[in-house]
């Protein structure tokens, strides 16, 4: 049966890999656990490890790793502890960031999420009215017309990536106008967004790190001459003239001005990329839930935070401590490393009903961690949620179904949790 990906051979193989890493995860002592490998979410076997902390650690130290010794925070309430509890656990810069993995030092950027108060505020604020409501009812007119021509020009009756299509193509137009980017160039936004999160190696987007700070360092040449122009000229509506004529921004040294291109380039691209080709894949794996919205259309509205749950497109942020603490019985050190598993979180069953379900008709489908919490929970969340709707709303109008014909390439990352590729066909 073409189109159920049940039946492919790399789902075979992905099932005998998630038996062989749950029988893994309860047979290897707790010690020895590193559950930020990346090779485990681009195999997409990590779950029976996060399962396992939740239970027995959920506060975990690991000793060694290739990103050093951290603290794993697996369970719902107390990410949201750590979250909310800034006098302790920081998301600077110059600290380490939000990451697991750490940046040398003298290549440590400063973004308003990367950073704590009073400055985060200041700086998080000169780009808040790009979300204000009427604001965002003027962009749903642009992402409408945008996803119908992109949904009208696919192929009917072959395959083709909907990553690369679709997610991709709709949300870098998106960053395209919310920079006021130009147009030819919009895929220069894709190709920084990935340069930002990727590991430098042997097979991956870059082979060293120096490469990586090369084509950074380009990205902020480029945007550098735009900000020339935005300063020059009155203020406009879009990111980039919001900072260049706000107080709290348009005096930024290069490395605080790159630190926010960055996170606003990766915040616009990856989280909604990522969850538009989760939805497809959430879809193609419960089709009886497919069925149900197909059936009734009005459950976008609740089949959109599900599937931001339940891909959980960014899967940790990081803090550091600042003093030693005791949390959950467990001596925190000043200086430690501390990674909230949103990923980890989106799964407990203390808080989420049947979480490894797919339900696209939650009572609560807003129970998610995915945008984090507090102050530097996601400032873009409320767009993110818009261009899946749209697009939803947009697909439905033209398709009766699209199947996912096998699976997915995964980003190797345990930051960004994403697909590279996802080959699918739209039915005749």
């Amino acid at each position: 049966m073409q189109g159920t990906i049940e039946l492919t051979q790399d789902s075979i193989e992905l099932d005998s890999r998630q038996k062989a890493a749950r029988e893994r995860a309860y047979s290897l002592p707790l010690a020895e656990f590193d559950p930020g490998d990346p090779e485990l979410f681009k195999t997409d076997t990590f779950w029976p490890y996060f399962d396992r902390l939740r239970r027995e650690a959920p506060v975990h130290y690991c000793k060694d790793s290739m990103f050093g010794p951290y603290w794993s925070i697996t369970k719902y309430n107390d990410i949201m502890d750590i979250e909310t509890n800034h006098a302790v656990f920081s998301s600077a810069a110059y600290l380490g960031g939000i990451t697991i993995r750490d940046v040398a030092t003298d290549l440590r950027r400063e973004s308003f999420i990367a950073m704590d108060q009073p400055r985060h505020s200041a700086q998080r604020k000169t780009v808040a009215p790009m979300f204000t409501p009427t604001h965002l009812d003027q962009l749903a007119i642009n992402i409408r017309k945008r996803s119908a021509e992109c949904l009208d020009n696919l192929p009917r009756g072959e395959v083709f990536d909907w990553v690369d299509r679709v997610s991709i193509e709709l949300t870098t137009q998106m960053l395209a106008v919310l920079f006021d980017f130009p147009w030819e160039d919009r895929r220069k936004l894709t190709r920084w967004s990935d340069i930002a999160t990727t590991i430098p190696g042997p097979g991956g987007l870059v082979p060293t790190e120096e490469a990586r700070q090369a084509e950074l360092l380009e990205c902020a040449t480029y945007f550098a001459t735009l900000w020339k122009d935005r300063i020059n000229q009155p203020p406009k509506s879009d990111l980039l003239s919001m900072m260049a004529h706000s107080e709290a921004t348009r005096d930024m040294d290069p490395k605080n001005f790159l630190g926010n291109l960055i996170l606003l380039i990766v915040g616009g691209n990856d989280t909604t990329r990522n969850t538009l080709s989760g939805s497809i894949y959430a879809l193609s794996k419960n089709p009886d839930q497919y069925s149900k919205l197909r059936d009734n259309p009005a459950l976008i509205d609740s089949f959109v935070p599900e599937v931001i749950r339940w891909q959980t497109p960014l899967a940790h942020m990081r803090r550091t401590a600042l003093e030693d603490i005791e949390f959950r019985g467990k001596q925190i050190k000043k200086g430690d490393k501390v990674v909230m598993w949103y990923v980890s979180g989106n799964r407990d069953e203390e808080i989420i009903e049947r979480p490894y379900e797919f339900i696209i008709d939650r009572a609560r489908p807003r129970t998610h961690i995915s945008f984090g919490f507090g102050i530097h929970r996601c400032v873009g969340l409320r767009l993110a949620e818009l261009q899946l709707k749209i697009i939803w709303e947009e697909i439905l109008k033209r398709f009766d179904k699209i199947e996912v014909m096998d699976e997915p390439k995964r980003v190797y990352s345990s930051f960004v949790k994403g697909y590279e590729t996802l080959p699918a066909r739209i039915s005749n």
